[in-house]
């Protein structure tokens, strides 16, 4: 990806070397699957989570009937081009950069639907952290919260990311990135209000399969943000490629073979390697917002 040089975006806060605290309490963090497979909640009912979706879309600002149609940090770029370990903070005008380039794709679409954007902040953190939704530690992968409308981030989540999983690149690491704004996105047309709202009533496995589909919308998302950033000429040979292998690499079936062996199809909550690859591809190829319509489509 073509980043050095451009804009780098005002809201990111540097919070590493910090303390964090408890895992999550209020609020409910979006994260990016790390070293585990989290499982949803229980309760009753899975009518209602039809019923709502048709209202999802209309705070999207999509009129259903279109959708049938159609501390310190120390970073340098390898000869992949993944951003790692290296000279002085470049990872963190690497992320300054992509987030930037969201705040301008998501600017132009929200103005188009006749909303307005407000810009996430994107906070850096190393070990652990605490946000409005509770404390985490790094091992659970980035996340957004959105009661504070943030994005969190222990850069070495990178590292991992090329190692553990197996996606390297630099446009991997800003898929993970576009992912989570993606989720910023859907807090405020009111998808993930509604999402958490829905699913004190529903049981385990019904909450786990609204979570697929909130996620792959997430990915949709990242996609419209690649397609845009693709017309701009940032993306080189092979960032596609990384993007999708990332979508691959992640996706919870792969997950859970690599940690547990086996497979458990009613824990799934972000999706399979191949929904997760072909949702963030449909965003990609369309740029639409009415591509990523994850809830009235088979997924």
């Amino acid at each position: 990806m073509e980043w050095r040089g451009r804009r780098q975006s005002r809201n990111v806060e540097d919070r590493r070397g910090s303390r964090g605290g408890s895992p999550f309490g209020r609020g409910g963090g979006i994260r990016m699957p790390s070293r585990g497979i989290r499982v949803g909640r229980g309760g009753g009912g899975s009518i209602l989570a039809l019923i709502v979706v048709g209202a999802i879309l209309f705070m999207m600002g999509i009129n259903p009937l279109a959708l049938l149609d159609d501390g310190s940090g120390s970073y340098a770029p390898s000869q992949t081009g993944q951003v790692t370990t290296g000279s002085n903070d470049e990872m963190k005008q690497f992320v300054s950069t992509v987030l930037a380039e969201t705040e301008d794709v998501w600017h132009s679409i929200m103005e188009s639907q006749g909303q307005a954007y407000p810009e996430p902040s994107l906070v850096l953190f190393s070990g652990a952290v605490r946000s409005a939704c509770g404390s985490a530690s790094s091992a659970m992968g980035p996340f957004y919260c959105p009661v504070d409308e943030k994005v969190y981030i222990d850069l070495d989540f990178y590292d991992e990311l090329a190692r553990r999983f197996g996606a390297s690149g630099d446009f991997a690491q800003a898929y993970v990135l576009a992912h989570e704004v993606g989720h910023h996105v859907q807090n405020i047309i009111g998808v993930l209000p509604q999402f958490n709202r829905m699913r004190e009533q529903m049981t385990e496995v019904e909450a786990n399969q609204m979570s697929v589909r909130v996620e792959l919308q997430a990915d949709c998302f990242a996609g419209i943000w690649a397609h845009f950033t693709a017309q701009k000429g940032l993306l080189e040979t092979g960032d596609l490629e990384e993007a999708l292998n990332a979508a691959r690499q992640i996706g919870d079936d792969t997950l859970q073979k690599r940690t547990q062996g086996y497979v458990v199809p009613d824990s799934f909550n972000h999706g399979t390697s191949a929904q997760r690859m072909t949702w963030f591809k449909k965003g990609y190829d369309s740029g639409r917002l009415s591509a990523c319509d994850t809830f009235n489509n088979p997924v």
